[in-house]
């Protein structure tokens, strides 16, 4: 499917969209160290990235039609810091609220579907009333906003469209939904808003993929069965200690399943994402896999359980904030994630690499959509008869 991404970043949602079977003709990305890692990994022939087009600047500057036409597909992360719970959380009224954009995009390429992501900020109370002037701006984005509106009037004047039911000439249908990464088998907690419209006139019928990873599974593999201990190679007298409220747990899922266990997978942990990676601290020749020291925890800081999946890798606007950027291991030690462990925790390719310092390529890491998440919505999208 022929698409284009806006507000790439360091290409997280690009990557898993490529690997669902979109064809990336347009890249749009405004910061500088975002495209560089983009464009390095092109430059060196990465394989899903070597045919892209990458256009570095402000989206508002650019003319759709003038870079790429025909398109079926418009994906994007809006920059999320309007709205994130790290941020200001200035919204609308923030400048780098780049929906408007978005919108712009689909108003202008007309395409047969759109991916877009964001935080989970987005569902804020305080941005309850704006995030519903999104949706139908989404859904009717020829309905462009005027001169003499301010937001409210048009938000007021799309509400009568859609409550009249006249047919517009060019509407979506949209759904939105919050998704934990972990429930598809990434190895981390995230919830991203995702927002998915088709156009009217296809009558396509969809929904979001169902998860397929539980905590339960989770549980059971470790503390019933211990499979996830031996797969792992730790011994009886290496494993950490059962929490009373986790043995309470167990309990339940025992009388709850029986013999039988969860029909979900596991959730994915941190050691099954790094296992195989050599000690950052030893000398090694793992691209961005170099140690980096001065980690400690205290209160608010207290890192991811080596065991458990990973924390939200976070990407503030300060540096990398709150502790889930740090390992923390059974025996109590903690450390920070190497760059390359970051990305495995994002599920990037291994041999996709960041070109920038520990820091830069940390923020690209925590702004980035999972990789793996945005496959499995992409393949989903794209399994849709009249879109293959």
């Amino acid at each position: 499917m022929k698409s284009v991404e806006l507000f790439s970043g360091a290409g997280g949602l690009a990557l898993g969209l490529e690997l669902s079977g979109c064809r990336h003709e347009a890249l749009v990305e405004f910061n500088s160290s975002a495209c560089r890692t983009i464009q390095y990994n092109i430059n060196r022939g990465q394989r899903l990235v070597k045919n892209w087009n990458l256009y570095e600047g402000d989206v508002r500057d650019i003319s759709f039609k003038k870079i790429v036409d025909g398109v079926e597909l418009v994906a994007g992360g809006p920059p999320c810091q309007p709205f994130s719970l790290g941020g200001k959380a200035k919204g609308m009224s923030d400048v780098r609220d780049m929906f408007p954009e978005a919108v712009r995009s689909v108003r202008e390429l007309m395409p047969r579907c759109f991916i877009f992501e964001n935080v989970k900020g987005l569902l804020r109370k305080g941005f309850a009333t704006y995030f519903n002037y999104v949706i139908l701006q989404l859904s009717y984005p020829s309905l462009v906003r005027r001169n003499s509106e301010t937001w409210m009037d048009h938000l007021a004047r799309l509400e009568r469209v859609r409550t009249s039911g006249h047919k517009q000439s060019l509407e979506y249908n949209v759904v939105y939904r919050l998704l934990d990464a972990a429930d598809y088998g990434i190895p981390q907690h995230r919830h991203r808003v995702f927002i998915v419209g088709f156009r009217s006139d296809l009558g396509v019928e969809w929904n979001f993929p169902m998860a397929t990873h539980s905590e339960d599974r989770l549980l059971w593999d470790k503390w019933i069965t211990g499979d996830y201990w031996q797969e792992h190679g730790i011994s009886l007298k290496k494993r950490p200690l059962l929490s009373a409220d986790a043995k309470a747990r167990v309990l339940s899922l025992e009388h709850l399943f029986k013999d039988k266990p969860p029909q979900s997978s596991r959730y994915k942990t941190v050691r099954d994402a790094i296992t195989d990676l050599p000690d950052p601290q030893e000398r090694n020749n793992v691209p961005n896999h170099e140690f980096r020291g001065g980690a400690r925890m205290y209160k608010g800081h207290t890192g991811s359980l080596l065991d458990e999946p990973s924390k939200a890798l976070k990407a503030g606007a300060h540096g990398v904030p709150g502790g889930e950027n740090m390992i923390v291991f059974p025996d109590g030690k903690c450390r920070y994630y190497t760059a390359r462990e970051a990305a495995r925790i994002q599920t990037f390719p291994d041999d996709y690499i960041f070109a920038s310092s520990w820091t830069e390529s940390m923020r690209q890491i925590g702004n980035a959509v999972p990789v793996q998440l945005a496959e499995i919505v992409g393949r989903s999208v794209l399994a849709q008869g009249e879109l293959k």
